[in-house]
């Protein structure tokens, strides 16, 4: 059984290369070659130009999204001294702590948060800001 398997997986790959090598052979192109020693070496150029690359996660300071329901950490919902419990901006700051800060602005890291976590609810990065200010207006704080 496992013979008449690997015969056919075998035959198939024949013919596949057999027929590059006509398409080859008509087209006038060559097949690509292994890479050589000295080719796997050298530095790929650079895709695209400084200015169009998006800042890795070491340039920022950290990453902010908005948290409209109630947030829940092992069972309870989170509350803030000052009673809120909803609309929440989260911070993800480069040191992967988590920081909460309620509509009011009373901020507080909240260790039962981590990175992971963030990164589980978060969307995609859709904007940077050089301000924290900058981007609590964007988020509507």
């Amino acid at each position: 059984m496992f013979r008449r398997r690997s015969r056919i997986d075998r035959e198939f790959r024949e013919v596949q290369r057999a027929g590059q090598a006509m398409l080859a052979a008509a087209s006038g192109w060559s097949l690509p070659e292994a890479p050589t020693q000295a080719a796997a070496s050298a530095e790929p150029a650079d895709f695209l130009p400084p200015d169009f690359r998006a800042p890795s996660r070491q340039d920022v300071s950290g990453f902010m999204m908005r948290w409209d329901p109630p947030l829940v950490i092992d069972g309870e919902v989170h509350a803030c001294q000052c009673g809120a419990y909803r609309n929440w901006i989260v911070f993800n700051l480069r040191d992967d702590s988590v920081w909460l800060r309620c509509p009011v602005g009373h901020e507080t890291q909240e260790p039962r948060l981590d990175t992971a976590w963030y990164n589980r609810h978060s969307g995609p990065v859709d904007r940077f800001h050089p301000t924290l200010e900058d981007g609590l207006r964007h988020l509507g704080h």
